[in-house]
């Protein structure tokens, strides 16, 4: 094996140089059996380790040949091999983060706690999080012995904060909107909830007007969403198509784009803290501000629940009932908003 350390002299002091690095270090003698003493021993130091997992290597080559080749570039790959198309952009998107340059093409075997932290360092919540992502994947294929960094050691995630959009918010957005068909995109997000993708995604299809019925499947999770249509939705719906796609040019959009021109019309109102899914926190806001009932309010949200699952699966599908009925019923939007400002 190739010494690390060389022995070396300048001026009557001897120096030790490393060979990996090029770096030259005094060894503060002149005496040239020290200095060789000294050499000696840094690089049995620097040896042993390179032994050990050498050894370690050749045992386990024995249970899995491909145990010791395998680099984070290989968990990358089968992470973003899922089924889902919308998934599979987010996970490579994430990837294609610098902060996994870190270890991209670093064995998993020789990989050290250090390695992980600098992809953190250089990374924010979401390189966290699909950081954790690839190494429980790793753990549980059994791909790697042990956890790289302890579950308890793991830095805590601290999500940026989004709040629901208010009712004041959401009409001056409207106000200043001079596109009809984002202005009618808004107006149906701020009825029905739904995420800004399954909202845009709607046909005529998606209507039942004989049962006055307003379905369709989370993207996201599958989820069934059936919602009841109040005159406030009626209204709305009968001035978008009659046929076909409800918002013909922002279903061809991606979803980036349309993030990107809400938060562009919210910068020029000056309105901080909220996107496109604040509008589904503002409807779960207002549905239980309204006393509706929770079931119906994860009907018409999509949001699963075993509890409600395991009571309501025997009467079918829960329907949830118009939104604006409940309004109806209660203290104005307005006073409840002013409630929770004084709360916060």
């Amino acid at each position: 094996m190739k010494a690390k350390y060389w022995l070396c002299k300048r001026k009557e002091i001897f120096f030790s140089f490393d060979s990996t690095t090029g770096k030259r270090e005094s060894l503060h003698t002149g005496d040239r059996e020290a200095a060789k003493q000294i050499i000696r021993a840094k690089n049995d130091a620097a040896t042993q380790p390179a032994i050990n997992i050498s050894i370690a290597k050749a045992y386990l080559v024995g249970t899995d040949p491909k145990l010791v080749e395998r680099t984070w570039a290989f968990v990358i790959q089968e992470f973003c091999a899922v089924k889902k198309d919308s998934s599979r952009l987010r996970r490579e998107r994430a990837i294609k983060s610098p902060a996994f340059n870190f270890i991209r093409n670093k064995r998993l075997v020789e990989t050290t706690a250090d390695d992980f932290q600098n992809v953190l360092k250089s990374g924010g919540v979401f390189t966290q999080h699909t950081l954790r992502c690839l190494h429980n994947l790793a753990l549980g294929m059994g791909w790697i012995l042990a956890p790289v960094i302890p579950p308890k050691l793991w830095p805590r995630i601290e999500k940026k904060h989004r709040r629901a959009i208010t009712l004041e918010e959401h009409q001056r957005i409207i106000q200043a909107e001079n596109n009809t068909e984002r202005k009618m995109y808004y107006e149906l997000l701020w009825e029905i909830g739904s995420a800004q993708t399954d909202g845009s995604k709607l046909t005529t299809a998606n209507i039942n007007w004989k049962n006055r019925l307003l379905s369709y499947h989370r993207q996201k999770t599958g989820e069934l969403c059936m919602l009841e249509i109040g005159a406030r939705l009626e209204s709305l719906l009968k001035q978008l198509p009659s046929e076909g796609a409800l918002f013909p040019k922002i279903i061809t959009l991606k979803d980036k784009d349309r993030a990107a021109e809400f938060r562009r019309r919210c910068r020029l109102l000056k309105i901080d803290g909220i996107s496109l899914h604040s509008y589904r926190y503002a409807w779960a806001w207002r549905a239980k501000q309204a006393g509706m009932p929770e079931r119906f309010a994860q009907s018409g949200l999509g949001h699963g629940s075993l509890a409600v699952h395991r009571e309501y699966s025997r009467d079918g599908v829960a329907i949830c009932p118009s939104l604006e009925n409940y309004e109806s019923k209660v203290i104005p939007l307005q006073e409840a908003e002013k409630q929770l400002a004084r709360v916060s």
